[in-house]
């Protein structure tokens, strides 16, 4: 029962976020309330509210659960790969998910909805806590992965900003990339070229 009510909070929270990235894309973010995006998604506002604290977090939340699963991906990798590897691998998977396969250009509307991300002050607010936050907890994960202490060592704080930077330059770039490219050889580039620069201690 347990894993059926589970699948019901994941497909209530996916529906939310499905609409509120939707509406906003139709009518633009400031005429959609969190009452519009309930109703598009067959819930009340009570539940909207159980999900998420403001339509700007909705909106963002597939952002949020890609920075959250780059960083479960980074300590699911194998204990004897080599740590570029594992990174790289770790940053990409979350938006292999979404943005195509190696030799595929984007779907229009996941470039719509990022685009509105980097477009929208309320929504580039919202998406810079989530990776202030997730700077955090990557530099946990390095750490774990190079024997280093984020409390003592500089090197997993500084890997996780300068990945978390990687990341976000080679996005900026396929944002700007007209006609549109594919967006997982140019985060591969982005990280082999900060490899190069940081070695693993």
């Amino acid at each position: 029962m347990s894993g059926l009510r589970e699948r019901k909070k994941l497909a209530t929270r996916e529906a939310l976020m499905t609409a509120a990235l939707r509406l906003a894309h139709e009518r633009g973010l400031e005429n959609v309330r969190v009452e519009d995006i309930a109703a598009e998604a067959g819930v009340s506002p009570r539940t909207f509210n159980n999900y998420f604290a403001s339509k700007y977090e909705a909106i963002t939340a597939r952002h949020t659960d890609r920075v959250r699963r780059s960083v479960a991906a980074l300590r699911a990798r194998p204990a004897g790969e080599p740590f570029w590897e594992a990174m790289t691998e770790a940053m990409v998977e979350p938006w292999a998910r979404h943005a195509g396969t190696t030799d595929a250009a984007p779907p229009p509307e996941l470039l719509a909805s990022i685009r509105m991300l980097a477009d929208e002050p309320m929504l580039r607010a919202e998406s810079l806590k989530v990776v202030f936050a997730a700077d955090g907890e990557l530099a946990t994960a390095v750490a774990e992965r190079t024997g280093t202490d984020p409390a003592r060592d500089l090197y997993p704080t500084l890997v996780a900003v300068t990945v978390t930077a990687a990341v976000q330059a080679a996005v900026g770039h396929w944002l700007r990339s007209e006609p549109p490219i594919p967006l997982v050889p140019l985060l591969r580039d982005s990280l082999r070229a900060l490899a190069a620069g940081l070695p693993t201690p």
